[in-house]
């Protein structure tokens, strides 16, 4: 189907995945995926994510409650938190031998039988039972053998994330994913599931990039890398809605109308991992400017900041702000997009976002 759509109206049906939720679990069955990431600038990108979808909601939160959620947290095109009903898709996973298992091609069977013996396992643990060891990393240094053991049996969906202390995953056994290897949804569904799941978190969205992140989620679906870009070709040609825009084609899901958005109010600042602006090629597109993710980039070189979080006021993007907790107080420094400038309602927008953030963080008595 194709309809005429303007980048204003795609601006607004983009700003949809922002819907407010009742809770936490709501939030996480709505979105199907919450990408997560260490970084802390105010709080992680899972606990700014969420903060934007469910009122109330404080850092930290998931963490807290995710011994009582129906959640894992799991890999799909990049690392985070899925409700079971999604990580259905991801198992069983094939997966080749990993860097951990020619190094140590002991250590994995050595790490299994503990974790079956203690039930529960923190990183600590293991290295207190089976000693200190290293082990090559992507990036060409060492870190802990051990902690890689066990991040490859979550991977591989024999172990699972049970809770964390302090930030640290604690691991335990995986028996409902035992029981999905014993019966398993079938390749078709397991497919046209996720291309659905990556249509409709991120979209609408352009085509190349849809693809882009069918190629990326080859991570959570290993050995069905080929069959993925292979159902995504059909889903764009029998599935998917689309329309082009300024030359763009974009795609949604057959359940979507972003023709009927309503004009978002107010102003949001969310991370760079939102859905909302993970896609850089759309978000350039769609707002007419840059937006850059500098946490690794060399101070001297930066243009917007270390954690810069991107500034939505309606639909539009008009700029960006970094948030510090400087003693015990939020600190904030705002840029504006060119051609931008700050009006008074502008101002009490952000006034009310800083708000929010305030109270997220426990700033507010």
């Amino acid at each position: 189907m194709t309809r005429d759509l303007t980048a204003a109206a795609l601006r607004a049906a983009a700003r949809q995945t922002l819907t407010r939720q009742p809770s936490v679990q709501a939030a996480l069955n709505h979105m199907g995926f919450v990408q997560a990431d260490p970084i802390r600038s105010p709080a992680r990108a899972q606990d700014l994510t969420l903060m934007q979808r469910v009122p109330g909601y404080h850092a930290g939160d998931l963490e807290r409650l995710y011994p009582t959620l129906d959640a894992e947290e799991d890999m799909i095109p990049n690392y985070g938190f899925v409700p079971r009903a999604v990580q259905a898709l991801l198992h069983p996973r094939e997966v080749a031998s990993t860097r951990i298992e020619r190094e140590h091609p002991e250590l994995l069977a050595e790490v299994r039988n503990l974790l079956y013996e203690r039930g529960e396992l923190h990183p600590k643990d293991v290295i207190a039972a089976l000693g200190a060891r290293t082990a090559s990393n992507y990036w060409g240094g060492q870190s802990s053998a051990t902690t890689r053991a066990l991040d490859a049996l979550h991977y591989r969906g024999e172990a699972r994330i049970v809770r964390r202390a302090g930030g640290v995953r604690v691991y335990g056994a995986a028996p409902h994913l035992n029981a999905l290897r014993a019966t398993p949804l079938t390749e078709d569904e397991r497919l046209r599931g996720a291309v659905h799941l990556l249509t409709a978190l991120y979209g609408p969205l352009p085509e190349a990039s849809l693809g882009y992140l069918v190629s990326l989620s080859g991570y959570g679906f290993p050995h069905l890398r080929v069959e993925l870009r292979t159902h995504l070709r059909r889903a764009v040609r029998e599935e998917l809605h689309g329309s082009k825009v300024d030359g763009v084609r974009y795609v949604w899901t057959p359940d979507y109308d972003p023709h009927a958005a309503p004009i978002p109010r107010g102003v949001r600042m969310v991370s760079p991992f939102d859905p909302l602006v993970w896609d850089r090629r759309r978000f350039t597109h769609l707002h007419g400017w840059t937006y850059r993710f500098e946490a690794y980039t060399p101070p001297a070189k930066r243009t917007m900041g270390y954690y810069a979080l991107p500034v939505f006021h309606a639909e539009k993007a008009v700029g960006w702000a970094n948030l510090k907790v400087d003693g015990g107080e939020l600190q904030s420094e705002i840029g504006l997009a060119p051609g931008v400038r700050e009006t008074a309602t502008l101002r009490r927008g952000i006034d009310t976002e800083l708000g929010r953030y305030r109270s997220f963080l426990g700033q507010n008595t």
